[in-house]
């Protein structure tokens, strides 16, 4: 069969670039303090004031929140959660099929947590895109940037930015936590772009599993640093005197948000216990899983428990395989065993944060979508490896792969008030097209919004030059998934 998407489908030369750890960042979106100290009277405007502060408690008490869980490089979804065992040889992996508590439905051996729970997830099997490489996809899937060319910077925000912003414009809330936070959060082809860097996340990298991994920067308990804090910072606002007419960015009034978050962080006590693991009970833990995923998305649970309105967390590093991702070419890794080497910890971790989120009563509120930006080649290919190490054979060594496929793969949903224990749509005999309620990215964006109540079709943002981009261009909610 012909493959239109051919250029996708030529192994990359080496490593594909994923599984830096991001930088951590310690200035981000600050938070005004309101009040309604000292409004004696019942006038008109104070009226309006006492309903605006009313409707952001309002807000604070039941945000929505999403977790997106983001496979970098793509996952095979013929080796799980759309499996063909009819297939050819030339198709069909290792892997035998289970039973799920979906009457009918199969996953791969590899998956048996997740299949126990499916009763309690939603599984897309018709999702697709048309940019065939990292960058494009990625940005395709983030920001619903229609280009299928790669390049090195986002020109649209992504989903995450947008919200932060948006819902930053509302007002200020009492939670001294950040709306949006990356554990370790894919920021390789995505950004605020023209939003600037004032909507960027709260990054916390390392390892959360590590007995000596902390969270720089916040819930300082010493008064008197607190108080020197206080004392520095009013000193800068006072020798503040520069021209905030040439400051045509923003970057000034960026400035000062990161600085308002990060005393919020620093001086918070609130901080610190969401971010610490330690207050979990070592049994939850465990059921997570002792290894970064677990620990980054048991993390994550906490994040929107405690206020948190948007965490993303990226599935990679060391436990993906020698090149730290999901790019699972021949010249990466032996596809067979990356999966396998990785099946534990990510069927671990993804089936407890559904479990967890449903045992806690969060189900309504939070929403949790695990995707990468594309598939994998149905057709198996082999090719000589370029490097020994987890999951690949030493170099010159044939090993079997799967290469980029944005025309078709899966994703899952969970929480968000949605109906689970289903499947939507389906691809033909081979994975390699949707038959069935075909899904875009658009369609992606705009089911993610709808949950986080911003009306995608019909919301605007100015860009630098003061033209607005439509925040998704071209998609609707799938409705199926509309809670």
């Amino acid at each position: 069969m012909s493959d239109p998407f051919h250029a996708s489908s030529v192994p990359c030369v080496g490593p594909c670039s994923f599984g830096h750890s991001p930088e951590q960042h310690s200035h981000r979106r600050g938070f005004m303090q309101l009040g309604l100290a000292g409004f004696a009277s019942l006038s008109l405007p104070g009226l309006l004031r006492l309903k605006a502060a009313n409707a952001r408690e309002a807000n604070d008490r039941e945000p929505t929140a999403v977790i997106m869980v983001w496979k970098p490089g793509g996952c095979s979804h013929l080796d799980t959660y759309d499996p063909k065992p009819d297939i050819g040889s030339e198709y069909r992996g290792p892997f035998s099929t289970i039973g799920t508590k979906i009457p009918g439905v199969r996953f791969t051996e590899l998956l048996p947590m997740q299949a126990a729970i499916a009763d309690k997830f939603t599984v897309l099997r018709s999702m697709h895109q048309t940019a065939p490489g990292h960058p494009a996809g990625s940005m395709q899937m983030l920001s619903g940037d229609p280009e299928t060319r790669d390049k090195p910077k986002p020109k649209y925000p992504d989903w995450m930015t947008v919200t932060n912003y948006l819902r930053s414009q509302k007002g200020s809330r009492s939670n001294p936590l950040p709306r949006y936070v990356g554990i370790n959060p894919p920021l390789e082809y995505n950004g605020p772009a023209y939003l600037g860097d004032a909507y960027s996340p709260f990054t916390v990298s390392g390892d959360p599993n590590l007995p000596t991994f902390s969270v720089p920067n916040i819930g300082l308990s010493d008064p008197n640093e607190i108080k020197r804090l206080d004392q520095r910072t009013t000193l800068r606002q006072r020798l503040d005197t520069l021209n905030r007419a040439f400051d045509r960015q923003g970057e000034l009034g960026a400035l000062d948000q990161f600085e308002t978050q990060a005393m919020s962080l620093l001086t918070s006590p609130k901080t610190r216990e969401a971010f610490d693991l330690t207050k979990e009970d070592e049994k939850t833990r465990d059921r997570y899983g002792r290894n970064a995923w677990g620990q980054q998305l048991l993390m994550a649970r906490r994040l929107v428990e405690a206020g948190v309105e948007v965490v993303t967390s990226s599935l990679s590093g060391q436990l993906c395989g020698r090149v730290g991702n999901w790019d699972d070419h021949a010249v990466n890794h032996h596809i067979f065993d990356a999966m396998r080497f990785r099946a534990k910890a990510y069927d671990q971790a993804v089936s407890a944060l559904i479990e967890d989120i449903y045992q806690r009563g969060l189900d309504k509120r939070v929403l949790v979508v695990v995707t990468g930006e594309f598939g994998r080649t149905p057709k198996i290919e082999h090719s000589p490896s370029t490097g020994e190490g987890n999951a690949s054979a030493p170099a010159g060594t044939q090993q079997p792969g799967r290469d980029h496929w944005p025309r078709a793969f899966s994703n899952i949903w969970a929480g968000g008030g949605i109906e689970t224990g289903r499947v939507i749509g389906a691809t033909d005999k081979r994975g390699e097209d949707p038959i069935e309620r075909a899904c875009s990215a658009g369609d992606f964006l705009a089911t993610i919004y709808h949950h986080l109540g911003i009306d995608a079709a019909n919301t605007f943002i100015n860009d630098l030059n003061g033209r607005p981009n439509v925040i998704v261009d071209r998609g609707r909610p799938i409705t199926e998934l509309m809670g």
